[in-house]
This record gives structure tokens, sequence and C-alpha cells, in this order.
């Protein structure tokens, strides 16, 4: 069921709560919930870089997910709640911290909303609790099914999402979940891996790309869909938020062909699953525990097919821009900001 008229407006009238509004995906709601007009507050950690945030009119309240306390106070009153945090560290050798992160902090959010009477929540999800389709697009109403071979990330995100889910079902919470493909553009303060190795291909740094292809989708576009999940997304349903399946060929020669560079070198797959797994085996002998260089890394950029977003774009009336215009405003902004720092990228837990 879609929020009625009223229930929106209730919503309106009542502060939005953006929880992991440091990250990518989380600063981007924030920015277009205040260019609209909305009384916006803020959950944060003390630790969280909020350079992104930097000038926005909103309520801070420093918290953390696994902390419910700080939830409830920054929950109470609020019409929707824009839940953005994420643990990324795939590359983890203790999965932990990626299911205390990612499914506990969730459930302590979701309990916080139903006590405080949320009127509205959106999930910020992933493509990677999506099921194959070896015949074509995938949609939302394929299951998952490959549990054999997915990593300790993928099933901790898997895991959150099942309970977000079995929480609209069973206790009535007003919920929408978005499976969001690799995110791309400006504003990318932390930054996101995918988006830090634009850049470095861009400006001629990385020489060799793995010859692979993946889904794609603008950030902006990602907090569009999530506002119009707000209003017109139907509770206890999820959303694929993907535009263009490109391959890493085509869009990191347009990224080097946009600053003068010339294109990267492709390294075939079964050659980069060699080159992991020698890493790897390198790695563990010599006692590391997390690195990234890993089998995980390589079957996470190859496993993610063609995304079918049309139910999005017919329930949500949601019209993604095209990856061009992705791409040239994401090199612009990296350019302006004398470019990622990949220690920031790797330096911990980090919002979505």
């Amino acid at each position: 069921m879609t929020a009625t008229r009223d229930d929106y407006q209730t919503m309106l009238e009542r502060p939005a709560l953006v929880a992991g509004a440091s990250g990518f995906v989380g600063g981007h709601i924030t920015r277009l919930l205040v260019e609209r007009g909305r009384a916006v507050r803020v959950l944060v950690r003390t630790t969280s870089n909020t350079e992104g945030l930097a000038g926005l009119p909103v309520e801070v309240f420093h918290g953390d997910v696994l902390d419910p306390p700080t939830l409830h106070r920054a929950m109470r009153g609020c019409g929707t709640v824009f839940y953005c945090v994420l643990d990324p560290r795939f590359w983890l050798s203790d999965p932990t911290p990626l299911y205390r992160n990612n499914v506990d902090g969730l459930v302590n959010a979701l309990d916080a909303a139903l006590e405080c009477s949320i009127p509205r929540f959106v999930f910020a999800s992933t493509m990677g609790t999506l099921g194959i389709n070896p015949n074509g697009a995938v949609t939302e109403d394929i299951a998952f099914n490959w549990h054999h071979r997915s990593p300790p990330y993928i099933r901790a995100r898997l895991q959150a999402e099942e309970r977000f889910l079995s929480c609209c079902r069973d206790n009535g919470l007003s919920g929408v979940a978005l499976c969001i493909a690799n995110t791309y553009g400006p504003q990318d303060y932390q930054p996101t891996p995918h988006g830090g190795m634009l850049w470095q291909v861009a400006s001629g740094k990385v020489r060799w790309a793995m010859d692979t292809s993946a889904p794609t989708v603008d950030i902006r576009d990602v907090a569009v869909a999530a506002l119009a999940a707000e209003q017109h997304g139907r509770a206890g349903e999820r959303y694929i938020i993907a535009n263009e399946y490109i391959s890493y060929r085509e869009m990191y020669s347009l990224a080097a062909a946009a600053c003068g560079n010339p294109a990267p070198r492709m390294i075939p797959m079964p050659l980069a699953w060699a080159a992991a797994g020698v890493a790897e085996r390198v790695h563990r002998l010599l006692g590391h525990r997390d690195f990234m260089a890993r089998t995980d890394a390589v079957f996470l950029a190859d496993v993610f097919r063609r995304l079918d977003s049309s139910k999005a774009r017919r329930e949500l009336f949601w019209n993604p821009r095209p990856i061009e215009e992705t791409v040239r405003d994401a090199l612009a902004w990296y350019a302006a900001h004398a470019g990622p720092s990949a220690a920031r990228a790797n330096a911990g837990r980090e919002e979505q």
C-alpha cells in the first residue's frame, strides 16, 4: 500500500531523519530534502566525516545504530526515516562486524521506528540481495539463488533485507527497500571504491582494469528514487534502482578520454581470477588478515548482470539520466576537489 495523501502530508510536516547522512547515498538524500524545503535531521557518529554536510541547514544528532537510545532520540517526532547505514568491508577476514553493523544496526533502527510510530521507513539496500537470472534481466521477483557462492558481505546484506521485509510483513512497518546498483556521481567525499577507481582511471593513474561489466546508477537519481519511494512506494516492496548496464571497457574509455588520457588495458577475467588467487595465498602465508586483493573482489565485480528497473520507473515515476552525464559530472567534481583519497576510502565502517 502506498502512502495516502494524509499520511504523506504528515511526513512532510514532520522532520525527516537521514541515518548515515555522512555517506554517499545519505548525503545526497539529505541535500535533496533540503533543496525541497524539508526539515531534516541527520544521525551521524562523532567520528564521521561530515564534509559533505557542511553548510546544510540540518539538525545534527550524534549517535550510532548500535546504540538504541541514540536512535530513539533522533527518530522521535519524525515523519520519515531514510536508512543509509552500511559497512562495505567485504575484505574483512572476520565477518562479525559486517553482521553487527549491517544486520544488528538495522534491527535496532527498525525497533526504534516501530516504538516511535514512524509513518515511513526507506531502506537503502543493494542489488546484492537480488537473484541471478541466467536467461535475461533481473527483476525484484527473482529470489536470491546464489547462497553457495555469496561471500559474508552479501550474506549480511541479504539477512538485513530479509529482516526489514519481515518487519514490514509481520509488524506493520510502512517500509520500502531500494536495491541500488553501483553508484557514481559528484560529492563522493569518502570516496566509494568504484567512484575512486573511475577518477584514478580518468587521471591516468590506473593502467589496468578488469574486463567485465556492471549495473550503474547516478547517485543523484538514487536520492530522487528515495524521495519518490517515500511518497509512492508500496509498503513491504523492494525496487531496483539501476540504470545502464555498461562494460568497464566502455565506461573507463569514456572517463579517460574526458581527461585526455589513454584508456586502460583490460585484464581478461580468467587472468584476474588467477592473479587474485595468488595474491590471496601470499597474504595468508604472510599472516595478513584484512586485504582487498582476494577472489571475492573479482567475483563481486563480475557476478551482477543487467537489472530491470521498470517497476521503479512505473510505480515511482523514476527517470534516471544517461551514464555519460554521470561520468562527466563525477569527473568534474573529482577534479575540483583534487581527487579522492584512497586512504579515506578504506578507513573503516562507512555510511552508504
